[in-house]
């Protein structure tokens, strides 16, 4: 199978080209990832882009991306497939006479089991099969962008199920068989690090820690993504959400939310970062009162 980028610089292109302002690191990661035929585990604090990223290579490639979002309690059945009842209860219902003509003539209920046994093909076929995230993208017919969203949320016991799937991309099906994926996907798995991952899933993974951007970083995402701001009031929002993530924070503020800063500031038309203006619109960094608090006293020295 053909890789979807040419080179690193390829790849920091096609990201730039999205409105994605990645650093060195994450673009040789992204490479090696896609040369290497291996999940790329992305690491890091809650808004720095790691979802983003798998959303902006998808976009970079013009593939579908698909997206299995984790949680607790996560099983099997609402990742891989399930079968549709609803669906096969109703041809049940509708083919009841072609069931009775089956069954006729049976001696004894175990015969007539039988008899229903030999029909089961006809309701665990393709045609009664729901697809969750990670069997659509194995059986996807063009190369897809799998995003395994915040898997640290999920048991241990389906993140060694997801070692299974992702080693050989297959999945067994046992009214069907074997299903192996004709174009491995391109996977990414993002953590918050809500829990610690095994040394199992980060050894047939890649790794990628993203940290928060350095301000000129955060400046160069704020004028790709806002383009029609304010440059003086983009550079002063961005100096204070980075001074702001140095506090003592219940939740440092994230890029998506500097972004949304900006952007409503525009839409205020506000032209600097005064007492009133912080005090107005700080709410949409920062959501715990505590942390409105601390910000407070120390932007405004009330």
């Amino acid at each position: 199978m053909s890789s979807a980028f040419a080179s690193v610089d390829d790849v920091n292109a096609l990201l730039l080209g999205t409105s994605y302002i990645p650093d060195r690191r994450t673009v040789t990661a992204v490479y090696l990832a896609d040369q290497l035929k291996k999940p790329l585990l992305v690491e890091g604090p809650a808004g720095v882009g790691k979802t983003e990223l798998a959303k902006a290579v998808a976009q970079a490639l013009g593939a579908e991306l698909i997206r299995l979002q984790c949680y607790e309690g996560l099983d099997e059945a609402k990742a891989l497939y399930e079968w549709e009842y609803p669906k096969q209860l109703l041809y049940a219902q509708v083919l009841r006479d072609k069931i009775g003509e089956v069954l006729a003539g049976a001696k004894s209920i175990s015969e007539a089991v039988d008899r229903l046994a030999s029909q089961e093909d006809a309701f665990f076929s393709e045609r009664f099969l729901l697809p969750r995230p990670l069997l659509r993208a194995i059986r996807s017919e063009k190369r897809c962008v799998l995003l395994i969203d915040e898997v640290d949320r999920s048991d241990s016991e389906f993140e060694a199920f997801l070692l299974e799937v992702l080693s050989d991309y297959q999945v067994s099906v046992p009214e069907l068989g074997t299903l192996r994926a004709k174009v491995a996907p391109l996977v990414f798995l993002t953590s918050n690090n809500v829990r610690e991952m095994t040394d199992a899933l980060k050894r047939r993974c890649l790794h990628l820690f993203i940290d928060f951007p350095d301000a000129a970083r955060e400046l160069e995402i704020v004028r790709a993504r806002c383009p029609d701001s304010n440059r003086s009031l983009s550079e002063e929002v961005v100096r204070v959400v980075q001074s702001l993530r140095q506090l003592d924070l219940k939740k440092r503020p994230s890029i998506s939310e500097t972004l949304d800063w900006v952007r409503a500031l525009t839409l205020l038309n506000a032209q600097s970062l005064d007492t009133k203006t912080i005090d107005d619109t700080l709410s949409l960094v920062l959501k715990y009162e505590g942390d409105l608090e601390t910000a407070k006293e120390k932007l405004t020295g009330a």
